[in-house]
């Protein structure tokens, strides 16, 4: 019996030996990979070749870990650069300029432009069949935090449309937004997707303007890290540029199935179809620049933006670009080692 027993016993222990060294060998492949810690402003599908970067393994194939948060908040983001806890962060590049002419210890540079539009739609609580930006006059509208890109877009657009006696609301935190409009609060709110989609999908909202069509070309976020991490580790902020290029790659030929598939893991509980639109919402109001590349011209208008709606004085204007802004790396995309 116990002969019989002994041929299995060598197979087991046999499985077990390559199961153990397998293992061992994927803990030795992680090992290789390098950390970075990020943080991301809100968790958008406005942000979806980053996402893709990840779930595609983008990332991994550049020898990079990446180890994600949500700050809700671009301040928030570039408090966690500054404190160290974030080595990169996906904030507006307005947050650059703020730190900039503090004049303290640190400074953050943009080293890659994910979007080039802003993110919101404006959402009614009454069904308009045909928007216009008048019909805000008098109104409450559900906004962001003051100071933020999406509120500054929109207040821009408010100044340009000659709206008056909007009364704009930014006390209340991004995951609350979306509740608060759903409970009676509000006239109009100012989200982005796929919560978007989702209060309309409920009955809750209607689809009234895109802010990114309405308003134009704007670098909305960017990938910012501190001037002493990108000058310590310009491999790792290459790799990393690299593989979000890739991402927003990826997204220009996959089906729509392999899309829906890479994104849903983020987006837990959203139908794949809204994931699709939401995806296609931003394709086709040109989100994700081909050349992920901060330009001049843009920075120009985003500084113009900020002196519109009193958050820089003109004689604050950063003069020099280079100062808060490196796209070596961008323009390194596709470049061999």
């Amino acid at each position: 019996m116990f002969n019989r027993r002994k041929p299995v016993l060598l197979v087991l222990v046999a499985m077990l030996l390559l199961l153990t060294a397998a293992c061992s060998n994927k803990g030795k492949d992680s090992d290789k990979l390098t950390t970075v810690k990020f943080s991301e402003v809100i968790r958008s599908i406005f942000y979806a070749p980053h996402y893709v970067a990840m779930s595609q393994g983008f990332f991994k194939d550049q020898g990079l870990n990446v180890d994600m948060n949500t700050s809700q908040g671009s301040d928030k983001g570039a408090a966690a650069l500054i404190a160290g806890t974030a080595d990169i962060s996906l904030v507006g590049p307005e947050t650059s300029i703020y730190i900039y002419n503090q004049k303290g210890d640190k400074t953050l540079k943009v080293f890659h432009q994910l979007t080039s539009k802003d993110g919101s739609f404006l959402l009614s609580r009454e069904k308009l069949d045909d928007f216009k930006w008048s019909d805000l006059q008098g109104k409450t509208i559900i906004g962001w935090r003051p100071g933020s890109a999406p509120q500054m877009v929109l207040n821009s657009m408010l100044i340009k449309e000659q709206v008056k006696d909007a009364k704009v609301i930014t006390n209340l935190a991004a995951p609350a937004m979306a509740g608060a409009f759903a409970s009676g609060q509000g006239d109009f709110i100012q989200l982005f997707e796929p919560v978007a989609s989702t209060l309309v999908k409920e009955g809750k909202a209607y689809y009234a303007a895109s802010l990114g069509e309405a308003f134009g070309p704007f670098p909305e976020t960017s990938y910012v890290a501190t001037s002493d991490y990108i000058k310590a580790n310009p491999k790792i902020i290459q790799k990393f540029t690299n593989a979000v290029a890739e991402g927003a790659k990826w997204l220009n030929t996959a089906s729509d199935a392999d899309i829906a598939k890479a994104l849903a893991p983020f987006f837990e509980g959203t139908p794949e179809d809204l994931i699709l639109q939401s995806v296609e919402r931003y394709k086709s109001q040109d989100t994700w620049p081909t050349n992920p590349e901060l330009t001049q011209a843009q920075f120009d208008t985003l500084q113009n933006v900020l002196i519109e709606n009193g958050v820089l004085k003109s004689e604050e204007k950063v003069a020099n670009m280079d100062d808060i802004v490196d796209m070596s790396f961008v323009k390194n995309i596709g470049k061999s080692d």
